[in-house]
């Protein structure tokens, strides 16, 4: 299948209480170059949880935003791409459709889905929601990252073609396994199996598994 997408990408700001964030981004026309950590042209303020070989491009289904416009109808204006800072967006690809591993040809460049976006406590900020991350998390409305498997030359008249389907999670199983489930060992292990899951989640995937109990979020989805 074909996605058609548009193309974002920002630079990093100061934002007066909050920490930098390049969420805003910017939409882009024409040819682009992808390296094997983003587009050339985009940052991350803070590489440690943002950005990296595993974290190279945001994508955010477009549908979503209905659903926070009508969660928050007196902020309805600010749900329009790209408020949640991704790369790419698209109508037709949700976290049901969309597999961990997946490989997509982008141009000349091939891209794979490696996790779930993790919601972090800037979005409160951004949105003037003080749980838009929970929520978010919640919502299973998250959207996913990609690795640049190969990188090239691209073009936003370039649409997603998937090449490749390597596991059996899709992004959405992936989420509830992470987020909406008790502590389930079985689950756990089906999740690090899916070929192509980013180290971030492998590790913390094991670490539950070593450790018997999930870990406290509080710190991502709050900032404390």
């Amino acid at each position: 299948m074909h996605y058609p997408l548009q193309v974002y990408i920002g630079k990093i700001r100061e934002y007066e209480g909050s920490r930098p964030s390049a969420i805003g981004k910017y939409q882009v026309d024409g040819e682009l170059k992808l390296t094997e950590l983003g587009l050339e042209g985009d940052q991350q303020a803070e590489k440690v949880i943002h950005g990296g070989p595993d974290r190279a491009l945001c994508h955010y289904p477009r549908e979503h935003y209905a659903h926070w416009a009508q969660e928050f109808p007196e902020q309805a204006e600010l749900f329009t791409a790209p408020a949640f800072g991704e790369n790419f967006s698209t109508a037709g690809m949700t976290e049901q459709d969309v597999f961990i591993g997946d490989i997509y040809r982008w141009g000349d460049a091939l891209i794979q889905v490696t996790q779930p976006r993790s919601p972090c406590f800037k979005l409160n900020y951004h949105f003037g929601v003080s749980d838009m991350a929970s929520r978010m998390q919640a919502s299973g409305y998250c959207g996913w990252l990609y690795r640049v498997v190969m990188a090239g030359r691209t073009s936003t008249e370039s649409p997603l073609e998937l090449v490749s389907r390597v596991s059996d999670v899709s992004v959405a199983e992936a989420i509830a396994i992470a987020w909406h489930m008790p502590f389930d060992d079985e689950q756990f292990h089906r999740l690090l199996s899916a070929a192509g899951l980013s180290t971030s989640w492998t590790r913390t995937m094991q670490k539950r598994r070593l450790s018997g109990r999930i870990e406290d979020n509080s710190r991502r989805l709050v900032g404390k």
